[in-house]
């Protein structure tokens, strides 16, 4: 009988997931939408010199440059678990409704390999019960989808125990997920399988219907790969791909004086944010591929680095009207 109902709780989180769930890449062109989403974190204030608006002002911006959804920062100044009460989250969830907006999903903060040198702290579940009120917030908020990160790899520690943790950590966060019908999309982003084969196998190992893939072009292009080859990963992924977010980049370089060799001496390049198609990466060939695979999410700009030209509300616009000329060649 035990069995018999774990199993029928089982079938229910994976129905609600199933059909209100974000849609997996069908394989067939015709159905690739440009649907376009603005991330919360480019108005928030973090970055060096960038403009801070609160939530209602960043919703009313989303909805004036003429995005389709947004995506909120789960961390103040934004929507922060602190400060979203029941009141907090029923306002804020009619007030996205009135703009009509849609809330395409809410981007969580997370490291599952923090504090791997300090067994006695149970942070794997801190880490998974955190993500999981995230969940609960998404929920409440009119969303059913989270984004999360991996964990960043420590020096010290064995790769395969941190992947370990990675994996037990997704297990334990998609379980409490599920029981309000939100998935999880994993971002490229941490260390730990961040590379496009690793994130397969990881995806694989953690089996759950609901963790899946939130796949940028960034980390392929920072790790080397050609067009060709980032045309590969996306079809690696291709089941799993449910997000997908932009943002562009011109490389700075540096160089260091050595007096002792009247000379310089060459750094790593600083990343420094520019308009989407003046950068770098190669959005043709990765959006042409969510095309060709029938990619049938949201694409979100997000503005997560100094800009060329400063932080002023007026520059941040620029560039969020920026992505959507550019998104537009793709209809």
């Amino acid at each position: 009988m035990k069995k018999s109902l774990f199993f029928l709780i089982v079938m229910a989180n994976f129905v609600v997931i199933s059909v209100h769930g974000q849609k997996a890449p069908s394989g067939d062109p015709k159905d690739f939408k440009v649907k376009s989403c603005l991330h919360s974190v480019g108005y928030s204030g973090i970055w060096r010199g960038q403009a801070l608006l609160t939530v209602d002002q960043f919703l009313v911006k989303a909805k004036e440059l003429g995005f389709d959804g947004v995506m909120l920062g789960t961390k103040r100044p934004h929507v922060s678990l602190i400060d979203y009460d029941d009141a907090a989250r029923k306002k804020l969830r009619a007030r996205i409704k009135e703009l009509g907006l849609e809330l395409v999903c809410l981007a969580g903060y997370n490291d599952f390999t923090a504090g791997v040198d300090k067994a006695g702290v149970p942070n794997v579940e801190i880490q998974a019960i955190y993500i999981g009120e995230l969940a609960r917030l998404a929920s409440d908020l009119g969303t059913d989808m989270v984004r999360i990160f991996t964990g960043y790899e420590r020096s010290g520690v064995p790769f395969d125990k941190q992947y370990a943790m990675v994996v037990e950590g997704l297990q334990m966060a998609g379980k409490i997920a599920a029981r309000y019908g939100v998935t999880l999309v994993v971002q490229n982003h941490h260390d730990i399988a961040v590379h496009h084969d690793v994130m397969r196998w990881l995806l694989d190992e953690v089996n759950l219907p609901n963790v899946k893939a939130a796949f940028d072009c960034w980390a392929p292009t920072m790790q080397g790969l050609s067009a060709e080859e980032i045309k590969a990963a996306i079809h690696t992924m291709k089941p799993d791909i449910l997000l997908t977010t932009v943002a562009d980049y011109q490389k700075m370089p540096r160089f260091r004086y050595e007096s002792g060799q009247v000379n310089y001496v060459e750094e790593i390049a600083e990343n420094r944010m520019v308009p989407t198609g003046e950068g770098f990466l190669d959005y043709k060939t990765f959006i042409s591929t969510l095309k060709e695979i029938g990619y049938q999410g949201y694409i979100s700009y997000e503005m997560c680095a100094p800009l060329k030209g400063g932080g002023s509300v007026e520059n941040l616009d620029y560039n969020a009207r920026a992505f959507l000329k550019y998104l537009n060649q793709f209809k």
